[in-house]
């Protein structure tokens, strides 16, 4: 994979003008809002992703629609290529910037503009981070359902360029299931409205385009989302098997039972230990795979639903059953879980994958990923949400070992493959990023793919947004 990720070429016309391009943009925002030293730049090279590094030419932090819009006017002018920012937070690589691009990032847009409980909806700037907007209708009894495990740092903007889930998507969706409008800006600096406070919108569907669009299409800067009030109660029950075969077969039955927890999450072993040795979650050490099962409602509901999935996980050989008796045990289960990827870099350098496969594949996907992972070589943590299939296996590895890396980024890429063959997807949340994007033709045949690039050049006829992502570099001179 090192040898097929690459960056389109900086454009030596861009380059040439870096000088003229910054005073420009100085001539549009704030000095607070414009960043351009190389050192002041360093923050900006890279994402979660973290593999590949590149210093953008600049980058712009503006407050308002109107800044972002007189930015890309300008760029779109210009031709300068523009790279849009969130928190970063990206697992794909899609934030990492071009050295002859702009990046805008607009983490500096981060108010509540109006939350309206009679309709259950909260319109905000794309700066703000995921949890706030649950933080702030909490004490009305209200939440924002999506909630990914870097929801403390991840803006609604980025949520919806890479259409983000999270662990209880299993039961209230992901991002486009909780978006109702967005107020976008197109390259040429035009402001579009799609959606908006009504449930559903005339015409065609382009706020469904717009949700996963990995900033190729405009660059969000408002949107209006849904709030859900909270459940009567909620409660996560700990599911042990020997071994991960067992829990997949598990949680493909419980699904085919018509049963719908709010979670299913899925941990191996080294998950388990790497998890508990960090949260001291209570987690069952003497476990080859672990299932966090959470229902929700009234009492006597949240009893019948486990009965019935207790009852599932025995036919499957259940070693321990663990129902948590307390709020704060609760929140100690869940902190192991959403604290998975932080831990394991406490440990060793990882690559997250992010496949998706249907449940009925599940358990032979996890065989043959150990089987992947043995033939390179390597060590391999499985943390995912098992309810809807979205694979996360953490392959480990050693970033100061070039080869190390390579066989890391080789295995990630067989493993996606699979998930593919047995009819799943490159990605589940994740986005395609630079990551997944020369695994396209492996998923897409070519009619589709340049049907995907025609819908992007509609928005975007210069390939200026976000240029090196999603789709292969060659043949993109015929879109």
């Amino acid at each position: 994979m090192s040898d097929t990720i690459s960056f389109l070429a900086p454009r030596a016309d861009v380059l040439a003008r870096r000088r003229q391009i910054v005073e420009d943009l100085a001539d549009l925002l704030p000095p607070e809002c414009l960043v351009h030293e190389a050192r002041e730049l360093m923050p900006f090279e890279t994402d979660a992703f973290v593999s590949y590094r590149r210093l953008p030419l600049a980058v712009a932090l503006p407050r308002t629609t109107a800044e972002v819009a007189a930015v890309l006017k300008y760029c779109h002018r210009y031709g300068v290529p523009v790279v849009p920012r969130g928190a970063g937070t990206s697992l794909s690589g899609g934030a990492i910037p071009q050295e002859d691009a702009v990046v805008v990032c607009v983490s500096k847009m981060n108010r509540i503009i109006e939350i309206d409980l009679f309709n259950r909806l909260a319109m905000v700037e794309a700066g703000v981070t995921n949890l706030h907007i649950s933080e702030s209708v909490s004490a009305d009894g209200f939440f924002y359902a999506p909630d990914p495990s870097s929801q403390l740092a991840c803006t609604i903007g980025g949520n919806i360029g890479m259409n983000s889930g999270g662990a209880h998507c299993l039961k209230y969706g992901v991002t486009t299931n909780n978006l109702l409008g967005v107020r976008m800006v197109l390259m040429d600096g035009t402001i579009i409205d799609l959606g908006g406070k009504a449930l559903d919108a005339g015409g065609y569907d382009l706020l469904g385009l717009v949700c996963g669009h990995e900033g190729q299409l405009g660059i969000v800067t408002e949107a209006t989302v849904r709030l859900i009030a909270k459940p009567e109660g909620a409660r996560p029950v700990l599911f042990g098997f020997d071994t991960s075969e067992e829990a997949g077969s598990c949680v493909a039955d419980v699904i085919a039972s018509g049963i719908i927890p709010v979670a299913i999450e899925f941990m191996d072993k080294p998950a388990i230990e790497i998890c508990e040795a960090f949260a001291k979650a209570g987690y069952p050490l003497d476990v080859g795979a672990l299932l966090i099962v959470e229902v929700e409602g009234s009492e006597a509901e949240m009893d019948d639903m486990l009965g019935d999935i207790v009852a599932i996980a025995r036919r499957h050989g259940v070693k321990t059953v663990r129902e948590c008796q307390s709020a704060t045990e609760a929140a100690l289960i869940w902190k192991g879980r959403k604290s998975a990827f932080g831990a394991t870099g406490r440990i060793a350098d990882y690559i997250c994958m992010d496949g998706t496969v249907p449940l009925s594949q599940l358990s032979y996907v996890l065989k043959k990923t150990g089987e992947i992972i043995d033939g390179y070589g390597l060590r391999v943590a499985n943390v995912f949400h098992a309810g809807d299939g979205n694979m996360h296996p953490l392959i480990l590895f050693n970033a100061n070992d070039p080869e190390d890396a390579a066989r890391a980024e080789a295995a990630g890429m067989d493993i996606l493959k699979l998930c593919v063959d047995v009819g799943g997807c490159l990605t589940g949340e994740h986005g395609v990023g630079i990551e997944k994007r020369d695994l396209m033709r492996h998923q897409y045949a070519e009619a589709d793919l340049a049907q995907q690039m025609a819908a992007r050049a509609a928005f975007d006829p210069g390939w200026l947004l976000n240029p090196s992502k999603v789709f292969p570099l060659e043949g993109r001179a015929g879109a």
